[in-house]
């Protein structure tokens, strides 16, 4: 059979099965593997024989994902992931959102806004977009809403705020992406902090209009505020400074490798946490056992996807579609639209990592043919995820809001308040996409 049709049917078949919710792993796993199976057994112009079969596609199932888990840069995930719930228990993220909302609170808006503040500062400190809408969802909602601030603004200001998780380094996709496509981990923490800060930025327009046009989805909080409450906020923050400085600054400063961080990272909030009394053996015990189960499953994930790539590579898939489109003379701008759309579509439907892992091994040789920068490239694709997680009908971040909130908020009120920021995203995902600059202009000058 010939190769190139097994691998197209294979596509198909594991989006079908993502789409009906069977687990990530075992839809990139079970149609790789059977997709291999396939290949070796029913040789083209031959009988199907699958004694012939087993043999190598056990060797690719079982030594393709362990020289991938051994990867020194894989390391990075499991550490960062528990530097994250490290510091959320320590409650270094409610003391970046109490100081933004102090600061914030007299603008119109200003406790949404802070609560998107909030998601840049965990999202410093974690690669989790999930986690970080979880945490904030139990901080932020409730406050605004005991503030009398509408539903779709509390929810969608936190849900979007969410997404920065995925943006703003330490990103766990954004290692996964440096892995796969096997550029600089370091490079693509540096290269999206300018479009993170910009996106945060955005949502923060969007809520101040918002907050103008309709000043009731947003009253002022009648609450006296000194400035020796704003300044004592603001010196609470400076442990998540600490944390930050320490991983971003020293991978940048050349002290140690992403990896390195992440390590100096989970120990030094552990050690701060444990220093200033806001740890004990009872939270470090819950931040290790969240750590294992998320990190389990991105490893399971990842073993699944190093099984798919191979099984692409296998199959010719990839430089099909290259010589395809070099042979229809497509622009490079067609090229690119059609790829955005494409990974928007994904988005409505399938998990941020399990996009990765399915289109990467087809998306990476397209872009590279063009000569473009797999690094600006991994921007816009983070960012393209990043969209998916608030966009109908799946939107995982708001699936995580009305977790959270329970019957007391109808989804389709959080949805209503992402729509306005999606506006917003549209906006920065065209200048990310129309000025490669502003990912590459940072990354360019200090390394």
């Amino acid at each position: 059979m010939d190769p190139l049709m097994v691998g197209l049917v294979a596509l198909g078949i594991t989006i079908l099965l993502l789409a009906i919710r069977v687990p990530i792993a075992a839809a990139l796993g079970i149609s790789a593997s059977v997709g291999v199976f396939i290949i070796f057994s029913w040789r083209p112009g031959a009988e199907f024989m699958p004694q012939y079969a087993w043999r190598p596609t056990l060797s690719l199932i079982a030594n393709g994902p362990y020289d991938f888990l051994k990867s020194y840069s894989l390391a990075t995930v499991p550490l960062f992931v528990l530097m994250g719930h490290l510091a959320y228990e320590a409650g270094f993220t409610t003391d970046v959102y109490r100081a933004a909302r102090l600061w914030l609170a007299k603008l119109p808006g200003g406790v949404a806004m802070a609560s998107v503040v909030g998601c840049g500062g965990f999202s410093a400190i974690t690669g989790s977009s999930v986690a970080c809408a979880a945490a904030m969802g139990r901080i932020a909602i409730p406050e605004m809403l005991k503030f009398g601030y509408s539903k779709p603004l509390a929810t969608g200001s936190v849900a979007i705020g969410g997404t920065l998780g995925s943006l703003i380094p330490p990103s766990i996709l954004f290692i996964l992406y440096g892995v796969f496509a096997e550029q600089s981990i370091a490079r693509l923490f540096m290269a999206a902090i300018v479009p993170g800060i910009l996106s945060l930025l955005a949502y923060m327009l969007v809520i101040f209009l918002w907050a103008k046009i309709k000043p009731s989805a947003a009253p002022r909080p009648e609450e006296t505020i000194t400035a020796r409450d704003r300044w004592q906020s603001l010196a609470n923050c400076w442990s998540i400074v600490a944390l930050f400085v320490v991983v971003i600054g020293g991978i940048y400063a050349g002290f140690f490798t992403p990896s390195e961080a992440a390590g100096v990272g989970a120990i030094s909030a552990m050690v701060l946490g444990l220093v200033l009394g806001r740890l004990d053996f009872k939270r470090i015990v819950a931040a290790l056992r969240e750590s294992v189960f998320q990190s389990s499953m991105i490893f399971a994930i990842a073993v699944a996807g190093k099984i798919y790539v191979s099984f692409i590579a296998l199959t010719g898939l990839s430089g099909a579609i290259g010589d395809w489109i070099s042979a229809s003379d497509v622009s490079m701008i067609t090229v690119l639209l059609l790829i955005v759309l494409f990974y928007l579509i994904l988005g409505m439907f399938l998990d941020p990592i399990g996009i990765i892992l399915l289109t990467l091994p087809l998306t990476i040789p397209i872009v590279g043919g063009y000569d473009l920068s797999l690094i600006w490239f991994g921007v816009l694709v983070i960012k393209l995820l990043e969209i998916g997680l608030v966009t109908p009908p799946i939107g995982l971040n708001v699936f995580v809001i009305k977790s959270i909130l329970g019957n007391s908020v109808r989804l389709e009120s959080i949805f209503a308040g992402i729509s306005l920021f999606l506006i917003a995203e549209v906006v920065v995902l065209a200048l990310i996409a129309g000025i490669p600059a502003i990912s590459l202009w940072l990354p360019g000058i200090l390394m």
